[in-house]
């Protein structure tokens, strides 16, 4: 009989390989897991983030206006002094529909001190009476984030105070003026107010300056105050853009968006829908004074090209009893771009040529 004995054969296993497939599975583990979240977060930029806008009025509300953005952190609004604005005072006023607005006023560089100065007994009155000495009044209107005391804002003051009386408030849900849900229309009634506050004040000419988000709010309070027969000796529109719908299309950040077919329905139609339309191209057409607008070639925030736009349309639709429309072009080497304006030498000039020309006489 023939016993026969199995052979096995033990391979050693290559510990070197073991160890590098391992590594290899987990590389794909962790690959797959980033690849999942960069989905996820994909999925959320591009198709929850546009939803939500679309529906929340408080997110747009948000994005619009930026008010909850609160610069300089320790604003002391009671001491524009501290903020190099000596001759200042700061002061509150009520709407009528009970919102609390703060207020800078500024005595200008060149001011001319009330005859009766030694009958005034208090700061406040002595700032009341120096408004209606017969001096020029420019009210400035900001545009959104920040408040009246915000860095470049101030910069801009103490040019404008070699020229006027300058009044710079902060709509409700800016600074320390009431918060309240801010809205186009809201903002621009607190426009309507300040102005109305001011005119019945002063003895001088009004001129307003607005902002960024301050210009449409201007001319769209100044094309409401025309139908009562109130318009400013002139109107300084500092980076405007021509509507609300083409300013969010053309916002830097909005290229991340723009390619995707719902941009449409779900960001610039929203914003129409809720009222943020700021159609400055409309409302241009229908104020009756000088504008001279200042845009910067390199302005990141509001394309140059929208400023030219509103230019093109006020050209187009004025008559021209309405006034001069000046466009001021700031070239992009300079590095201005959206807010730094006021570092330009000639800007006094071109200021000072526009100031000049109000005061000659156009027909009505």
């Amino acid at each position: 009989m023939t016993i026969e004995t199995k052979k096995y054969e033990y391979k050693i296993l290559d510990v070197e390989s073991l160890k590098k497939s391992k590594r290899l599975r987990l590389c794909r583990r962790i690959s797959l897991i980033l690849f999942k979240i960069l989905l996820l977060l994909l999925f959320i930029v591009y198709v929850i983030v546009p939803i939500a806008f679309k529906y929340s009025y408080k997110f747009q509300t948000h994005i619009v206006f930026l008010n909850y953005v609160h610069l300089p952190f320790n604003a002391n609004y009671t001491h524009p002094e501290t903020y190099g604005l000596p001759n200042s005072r700061n002061f509150y006023l009520q709407t009528e529909d009970d919102m609390k607005l703060g207020v800078w006023q500024m005595l200008p560089n060149d001011f001319q001190e009330p005859s009766n100065k030694n009958d005034i007994k208090t700061k406040e009155e002595y700032f009341e009476k120096a408004l209606g000495n017969g001096q020029d009044v420019i009210i400035y209107m900001h545009g959104n984030a920040g408040s009246r005391l915000t860095g470049h804002r101030i910069e801009l003051y103490k040019i404008l105070r070699k020229y006027f009386h300058v009044i710079a408030f902060d709509y409700r849900s800016y600074g320390d003026s009431t918060n309240d849900s801010p809205s186009e229309d809201k903002l621009v009634s607190d426009s309507i107010f300040m102005y109305n506050w001011v005119a019945n004040r002063t003895k001088g000419n009004v001129y307003v300056w607005g902002h960024s988000l301050g210009t449409s709010i201007a001319l769209h309070s100044l094309s409401i105050l025309r139908k009562r027969h109130l318009q400013p000796k002139g109107i300084v529109l500092e980076a405007p853009f021509n509507n609300m719908r083409e300013e969010v299309s053309e916002f830097p950040l909005a290229k991340f968006f723009r390619f995707l077919p719902w941009f449409e329905s779900t960001i610039t139609q929203p914003l129409v829908d809720s009222g943020f339309t700021f159609e400055s191209d409309r409302f241009i057409c229908r104020v009756d004074s000088p504008i001279l607008i200042l845009h910067a070639e390199d302005d990141n925030v509001v394309p140059f090209k929208l400023g030219k736009k509103l230019f093109e349309e006020a050209k187009r639709c004025r008559r021209e009893n309405q006034g001069n429309v000046v466009f001021y072009r700031f070239e992009g080497k300079h590095k201005y771009s959206h807010k730094n304006i006021y570092k330009a030498p000639d800007l006094e000039t071109a200021l000072g040529i526009f100031i000049r020309g109000t005061k000659k006489k156009w027909s009505l």
